[in-house]
């Protein structure tokens, strides 16, 4: 028996920069299966509908990352995702290009951004010369040290993550979750001899410009999970280097700041990440925001329970010091 359908439109975004003035939406409704992919739809629009439809795709297997797009203002890949549960939820479809890249035409986008930041971190095993890959026979690794991959050899390159990411629109020096959880996959490989340049490097070409929000990984098809392996980049750069950016030196100074007293001393804290140079030069939006908001000068009292909290640093500590 076939499955029943339902009532599809899709509000698609149409734009070739060489002839439209401006961006559009087109209506399209479809009756279909609820569970047919995004995908599926659009390739059903272009075959019977409109052929002047622009999109890219290939595998229809997310497999290969293609049809990355935005569903919903959600970055995700078309050929995975159901009609069925977003017409439900939003009552329709909108499907979009994806953010931080050039729009080339339609729902087609320029990746020349992603690609370039991608080849900045040296997506490639730096050998040991007086080291090098035996030639007539396996490199074994420990189970171990499969482990510390994570699920980085996962990644697709689908560009989802770059596409969902505040930090890539704000600051094109940052590199993007997945340029940063693929360079994390060659720090921690035991046949990379490029480790301590790659955590110095990193410090100072977008490391510390993350936002910390993870839209990277809430929107990764394969759960790998680039904000965590940022978070373990920053945590290996600052013990091979110590905090010496500023972004560092706020990571270190928070950390030493709650745990002197349980809560921020945000005078403190501005010290401990600018120096007192750098604090002379904030020292203007400090008095805007003391008027609005005095008590940042006062020393904060320390919390109850210090004793649990001190428990949790030396837990932390413990778990440094085995790594």
């Amino acid at each position: 028996m076939a499955d029943a359908t339902v009532s599809v439109p899709l509000d698609v975004y149409r734009y070739q920069p060489a002839v439209d003035h401006e961006p559009r939406y087109q209506r399209y409704t479809l009756d279909l299966a609820p569970h047919t992919p995004v995908l599926t739809a659009l390739l059903k629009v272009r075959a019977e509908l409109d052929p002047t439809l622009a999109l890219r795709y290939s595998c229809r297997s997310a497999i290969c990352g293609s049809c990355a797009m935005q569903i919903n203002a959600k970055s995700r890949l078309a050929c995975e995702t159901p009609v069925g549960p977003e017409v439900a939820s939003h009552g329709r479809i909108v499907v979009e290009p994806m953010r931080n890249q050039g729009v080339v035409r339609d729902l087609v986008v320029d990746q020349t951004p992603f690609w370039r930041q991608y080849a900045r971190i040296e997506p490639h095993l730096k050998l040991d010369p007086a080291q090098p890959m035996p030639a007539d026979r396996p490199n074994p690794m420990t189970p171990e040290e499969v482990e510390r991959f994570h699920d980085t050899p996962r990644c697709i390159a689908c560009a989802a993550c770059f596409s969902a990411c505040p930090a890539v629109e704000a600051d094109p020096a940052f590199p993007g979750p997945m340029a940063l959880a693929k360079l994390y996959r060659f720090v921690v490989d035991p046949r990379d001899h490029g480790r301590q340049d790659r955590l110095v490097r990193i410090q100072t070409e977008g490391l510390w410009l993350c936002l910390r929000c993870h839209l990277c990984t809430d929107s990764c098809p394969k759960n790998v999970r680039p904000s965590e392996r940022i978070r373990d980049l920053k945590e290996m750069a600052i013990r091979v280097q110590g905090p010496t950016e500023r972004g560092s030196r706020h990571a270190v100074g928070f950390k030493e700041n709650i745990r002197t007293g349980g809560t921020l001393h945000e005078l403190k804290l501005v010290r401990q990440t600018f120096g007192l140079a750098g604090t002379a030069g904030q020292v203007g939006q400090g008095l805007r925001i003391w008027r609005k908001k005095p008590e940042i000068v006062k020393r904060p009292r320390p919390i109850e329970g210090r004793e649990e909290l001190e428990s949790i640093y030396a837990a932390l500590d413990e778990e440094d010091g085995a790594r």
